[in-house]
């Protein structure tokens, strides 16, 4: 029996080590085109890590002092999966001043919508506010420009409406400085109360609040990686937005999708939108782990970097524990070979798999428990810059 974690595959340092021979290029400094979001940008001195493969449309916006602090591909068009769930929402409230109060019920599914991206809460508003035309409402009503409807031939499918990081900007701006009182606290209080979980089993701590400490709040969107995912307590509903394939019709409908958009800092300092498209094939993990990368390397004003080393994870259904037990309570699941941020290391229960075994567990704060250290991407079973709990 060996003492050896596993013959695992050397996670984070090869992952790394690829990625860096293939950074991305300097973003350019705004030009002043089609961007009314911001009058001017900040030239940028380093570079985005963009992984492999990966296309990215990326804006942060700087609210405090009025400019982009990055910008690429800030026009380009992507299918907005859940995001658009913003727009839905939006549309639904606004003719329901001053308070903008809703029945129970239906508050409860609007706040499941926004919170735990629930796709029966966005097929409901879709065909009882008309579909496409709460698109076409929404556009002059605040001044997207990038914006469309879901391909004639996929009326029904919401997830399809095209976005880019630009209009997400625009979103955010107006939402937040504005949006009546009433509804914008709507919004965003659901948006700073998104859940781990979302409704379809999909991990929603991806992009910025795995890369910032709080205080953010967030609209997720992902497409094309199956209709449920790994995260523990959840119950699949329908994804008709989401993972249906289609020809491409301007729009990429097909390459899987993974977008984290949002404010960060105090004050909602910094409104961040980043939509990628990945590889065919790509796993949800492998992806997460690709955008979580792009978005620690971004400049954001306000936010405050997440601490702690992070490593490659193997295996599927991968338990997070509440303590260093296989009987402890289980918290979530890992995405399939997601990587993961580690806070702390210590010795706990001795765990084997396979001929391999290991008593030390990692600490796991994005997740608020522990994993057993088998499972992490490391040739030994004490990891070397991580200290003990």
């Amino acid at each position: 029996m060996s003492s050896r974690s596993s013959p695992r595959p050397r996670g984070r340092f090869a992952l790394m080590a690829a990625w860096s021979v293939l950074l991305a290029a300097l973003f350019a400094t705004a030009a002043p085109a089609r961007a009314d979001t911001s009058p001017t940008a900040t030239p940028r001195t380093a570079r985005v890590t963009i992984p492999p493969g990966v296309t990215a449309g990326i804006a942060v916006y700087d609210r405090q002092t009025g400019v982009f602090t990055e910008q690429s591909n800030i026009h380009m068009q992507f299918r907005s999966a859940s995001v658009v769930k913003l727009l839905i929402a939006l549309d639904h409230l606004w003719d329901h001043g001053p308070g903008y109060g809703l029945p129970s019920d239906d508050r409860a599914r609007l706040d499941s919508m926004l919170r735990s991206s629930d796709d029966s809460a966005a097929d409901y508003y879709w065909s009882q506010d008309g579909g496409s035309a709460i698109i076409d409402r929404m556009i002059p009503r605040l001044g997207l420009t990038d914006t469309a409807d879901p391909p004639p031939d996929y009326p029904g499918y919401w997830g399809y409406t095209a976005l880019s990081a630009a209009d997400t900007v625009r979103i955010y701006r107006w939402i937040l400085e504005s949006a009546p009182t009433a509804l914008r606290d709507i919004i965003m209080g659901d948006l700073r109360a998104s859940t781990r979980c979302g409704i379809d089993g999909f991990d929603q701590r991806f992009g910025i609040p795995a890369s910032f400490q709080q205080p953010w709040a967030v609209k997720q969107g992902w497409s094309g990686f199956g209709e449920s995912g790994d995260c523990a307590g959840t119950t699949a509903s329908a994804a008709a937005g989401r993972t249906a394939a289609a020809p491409d019709a301007g729009v990429d409908l097909t390459r899987p999708a993974l977008h984290t958009t949002g404010t960060v800092g105090a004050g909602d300092r910094s409104i961040v939108a980043v939509f990628t498209l990945h590889p065919q094939d790509t796993s949800f993990g492998a992806a997460y782990s690709a955008l979580d990368t792009l978005v620690r390397s971004l400049n954001v004003p306000g936010s405050v970097p997440r601490s702690g080393s992070w490593y490659g994870t193997w295996g599927s259904h991968v338990q997070v524990r509440a303590d260093t037990t296989t009987s402890s309570q289980v918290l979530t699941r890992l995405p399939a070979g997601v990587e993961a941020l580690i806070g702390c290391q210590k010795q706990g229960e001795e765990v084997t798999i396979g001929q391999y075994t290991n008593d030390w567990w990692a600490y796991l704060p994005l997740y608020g428990g522990y994993i057993t250290n088998i499972y992490i991407s490391y040739p030994d079973n004490k990891l070397p810059d991580v200290p003990v709990c």
